[in-house]
């Protein structure tokens, strides 16, 4: 709570605003004291923006064409996927919509069911609409953005009369460089949406985005010191990529599937591997080592003659990889940032014995810290992804430690179902008796 007795921004706990009190604002200006600070306090600046109460809440800022070319370019695009992947997907389960917009309010994203999609309509809660405080008054997006913190508007805080059916909860998401607010993410549904485990969900995803423009950047070379003339930084991305994605001072080189398997065991082994060992490591059965030693020529030209040595064969500067990155942050009990790091299976395509150790090795200790931590928003971060949507035992911990009026509960237990019967096994928890599914 604030000092003045009044709710936080991102409190669901707080008592909910009326339509009297809207109304008796509108009429007299004064807010009721029970209305949470950060309602009263939007309410205020919307008004004295002249924000409209009664017609369309939004204004359309942008039409379709024109939008398509500028999301397209915006630094969201590339977290998008991610974010409907952990976010977008449990919305839509739970008969609520994801949004994504810009640092001013505009809406880049709008998905979920297709019914509600055409509800929201009427409101204007559209792509390329405008959905900034000063346009459409108080909202989770544009108040969110507006304060620079997580928010969670519930039905009768909006200003606008039009909105009043709807609650939502959104969250600002900043550039990992420069710390400036990139835009925003927000879900907006029924009154279900107003609890504190969507609210979680909210801010987990945006910093899991925030997290992932990071690592994208770092790649990127946009972060940390200017490489030194002919120091040769070296960077590598492998997870959940059929090949590698290497950063060579400066340059970035898409490796082939055999060069990336080369360069994963090769960081594997620092000290360096002969070229009977390398081969026993990349290949299943007997090749003749000519072959291995023409790719490691090849990888060489790419690489640099001063990154690779032989006799060993060994990389000189150890790069920052992806997967050493989560399994150090997992050597530090740090899975809320080990999870957000992790991006799927290592070179998930490849059959080279020493790559699927190191996959099978990274995969086991990531779900392993997820299922001990006993944190359900990592639990649902993993069960929608790819990784783990099959995962039963995480679908049930999850069942296990959601409560019982979160929106999320009833499509966990229908998954969970539906993988038990999959299975063949006694997965799904008995209901006691006199108990109603959920």
């Amino acid at each position: 709570m604030t000092r003045t007795g009044r709710a936080r921004s991102d409190d669901p706990t707080g008592q909910n605003a009326s339509p009297a009190d809207h109304d008796r604002f509108l009429s007299s200006g004064a807010v009721p004291n029970r209305v949470r600070e950060v309602v009263a306090d939007s309410w205020r600046r919307s008004a004295k923006a002249g924000v409209t109460v009664d017609s369309v809440a939004a204004p359309i800022a942008m039409e379709r064409d024109q939008l398509a070319e500028y999301r397209a370019e915006h630094p969201l695009s590339q977290v998008f996927p991610l974010l409907y992947d952990v976010l977008g997907r449990a919305a839509e389960e739970c008969d609520s919509l994801m949004a994504v917009g810009d640092a001013q309010g505009q809406l880049l994203w709008v998905c979920g069911p297709r019914s509600l999609v055409a509800r929201a309509e009427r409101i204007n809660f559209v792509e390329g609409a405008a959905w900034g405080e000063t346009q459409a008054g108080t909202n989770a997006p544009g108040t969110a953005l507006r304060l620079d913190n997580p928010v969670q508007i519930r039905s009768s805080e909006h200003f606008n009369r039009a909105v009043q059916r709807w609650s939502c909860a959104a969250a600002p998401i900043h550039d990992p460089v420069n710390h400036t607010i990139l835009g925003v993410v927000d879900i907006t549904g029924s009154d279900r949406v107003a609890t504190a485990p969507v609210m979680g969900m909210v801010r987990a995803a945006a910093r899991m985005a925030e997290s992932e423009l990071g690592r994208l950047a770092a790649l990127a070379g946009l972060t940390g010191p200017p490489p030194e003339p002919g120091a040769g930084q070296l960077a590598v991305a492998g997870l959940g990529r059929p090949d590698c994605q290497l950063t060579v001072a400066g340059r970035t080189v898409r490796l082939s599937p055999r060069h990336s398997e080369l360069v994963v065991l090769l960081v594997e082994d620092p000290a360096g591997l002969t070229g009977e060992q390398l081969a026993g490591r990349l290949y299943s059965d007997d090749v003749q080592t000519s072959s291995l030693r023409a790719e490691l020529t090849r990888l060489r030209a790419i690489l640099g003659s001063e990154l690779l040595d032989s006799r060993p064969y060994r990389l000189r500067t150890m790069p920052a990889c992806d997967w050493l990155l989560v399994e150090t942050l997992l050597d530090q009990d740090r899975v809320v940032e080990a999870l957000r790091a992790y991006r799927g299976p290592l070179l998930p395509q490849s059959e080279a014995p020493g790559v699927v150790l190191v996959r099978e090795r990274l995969a086991h200790r990531i779900r392993a810290a997820v299922l001990s931590s006993g944190a359900v928003d990592l639990l649902t971060t993993w069960t929608r992804s790819r990784w783990g949507a099959d995962d039963i035992e995480a679908w049930q911990r999850q069942l296990a430690l959601l409560p019982a009026g979160s929106p999320l509960r009833r499509a966990t237990w229908l998954e969970v179902e539906r993988l038990d019967r999959e299975l063949g096994g006694p997965a799904v928890p008995p209901i006691r008796p006199g108990a109603r599914r959920p």
